[in-house]
């Protein structure tokens, strides 16, 4: 069961309704449950620090200081980021002869900053290379719907996305490269929030793609994921005003987004689309033929294969039988392809950017399903590469919009209670992430009416 919203933590620790340590000591009772999923969800718990940090954050609460609203409150980090003291695995088997992290990455360094307590790293697809959430050496993490039957969590931070929809940390640290924190947060019915790129520092982060790559908070609210985001961006953080429905004129792409989609999610996003509607927002069908643009311009080779091969060539060659062998053949993609694929790449992203922003500057956000499909069973996925390519291309191609475009976007669950998760997707402009996070904030209220 999740745990509270992260301003009623911080409400119920302020009026003494609760303790760090108390909140703390539940985490880590719900992350060792044998019955449960912790042992999958997390690869490294930091138990005896966090319980000296919660004991210390009711200490200095006690004397009134309190850095933060998020202070005493416990969170997870993506298996990606360096912590003090600490080898970053990333998820693998090949980087764990390097040496401790001499310093946290800076989005760490702000949690701590802002008294959060840290409880532990979380379980990702290996490198961030995929979006279903498997990995071969820590364990798969199940779906928390339907778990008699085992589902994907989503990728790549899956871990993240089951700490928080089974109460094992308050909201999360994911990143998003293509996807990565909207995927896993839509699959399990919670909201994820990417920012626009370069906005959240990602020094101190193993990277994927760093034209794409983006550091974005999970959690169960909008409300929870704008305290998140604007501690990771170094601003005070305060309620979000949710920018009313009634005043907003939202876009729905004609093109890709809303195509070969399971029944269930194209019920409930034309169910959401008409609750927003009916609430007063304004829903706008528009030509988006600029969308059906990114796979052709991606076809010789995408970033994070080019850029992530950059990255991994030297471990390839020396580590590569450590590697999940799916995510050693994507990388090992990279060794072929020419310089001049990836300058045109680069450019064509560039003009297409130019040309999707005109598109869409009348709208105060574009809509369309996070997913595709529902969470599918890990039995389906099989074992050939081919398999997990089909399922990891359809489980990414809506999100990845977002990315290749470089906006800001956010997933809020849309579905039924006790159903499948199904998510709407919300993508702002470039820069746009504040008005973004308060219109998020709206129609997730218009949602829950």
């Amino acid at each position: 069961m999740p745990m509270k919203p992260l301003w009623d933590l911080a409400e119920d620790l302020a009026e003494g309704r609760t303790t760090s340590a108390a909140l703390t000591a539940e985490c880590f009772d719900r992350i060792e449950d044998p019955d449960g999923e912790g042992a999958r969800a997390f690869i490294r718990l930091f138990k005896d620090a966090a319980m000296d940090a919660a004991d210390a954050s009711d200490k200095a609460r006690g004397h009134g200081i309190v850095p933060s609203p998020l202070a005493g409150i416990p969170v997870s980090i993506k298996d990606l980021c360096d912590i003090r003291g600490y080898t970053t695995l990333a998820g693998s088997k090949t980087l764990e002869d390097r040496p401790p992290a001499a310093d946290d990455a800076p989005v760490v360094a702000r949690l701590r900053a802002a008294g959060a307590i840290v409880l532990g790293t979380t379980n990702i697809t290996e490198f961030a290379f995929g979006a279903l959430g498997l990995n071969p050496h820590y364990g798969t993490p199940k779906n928390p719907w339907d778990r008699a039957t085992g589902r994907i969590p989503g990728g790549s931070s899956s871990g993240a996305a089951v700490s928080v929809t089974d109460g094992m940390a308050a909201a999360a640290l994911g990143s998003d490269t293509a996807g990565s924190v909207r995927m896993p947060a839509g699959f399990c019915g919670i909201t994820g929030f990417k920012p626009t790129t370069g906005r959240i520092p990602t020094d101190g982060v193993v990277p994927l793609a760093p034209t794409l790559d983006s550091i974005g908070p999970l959690g169960n609210s909008v409300q929870c994921c704008a305290m998140v985001d604007a501690i990771f961006a170094g601003e005070r953080p305060e309620r979000l005003a949710p920018h009313p429905v009634e005043h907003a004129t939202v876009a729905v792409p004609k093109h890709l987004v809303c195509e070969d989609l399971d029944e269930a999610v194209a019920s409930a996003f034309e169910t959401a689309l008409s609750r927003l509607s009916a609430a007063g927002a304004r829903i706008v069908e528009i030509a988006f033929a600029e969308l059906d643009e990114i796979a052709p311009l991606n076809a010789g080779g995408t970033l994070p294969i080019i850029e992530g091969y950059a990255w991994h060539r030297e471990l390839l060659e020396a580590k590569g039988d450590l590697y999940d062998p799916i995510i050693a053949r994507r990388f090992r993609n990279g060794a072929g392809i020419p310089a001049h694929v990836y300058i045109d790449l680069l450019a064509g992203q560039r003009d297409l950017i130019a040309r999707a922003d005109a598109v869409t500057a009348p709208y105060d956000a574009v809509a369309m399903p996070t997913l595709a499909w529902v969470a599918p069973p890990i039995a389906s996925i099989g074992n050939s590469a081919d398999e997990w390519l089909a399922a990891n291309s359809r489980t990414l191609r809506n999100t990845f919009v977002g990315n290749f475009l470089d906006r800001c976007a956010i997933t809020v669950p849309c579905h039924e209670p006790g159903s499948g998760p199904v998510g709407l997707m919300l993508m702002g402009a470039r820069g746009g992430d504040a008005a973004l996070l308060g219109l998020a904030a709206g129609v997730e209220a218009a949602l829950a009416r």
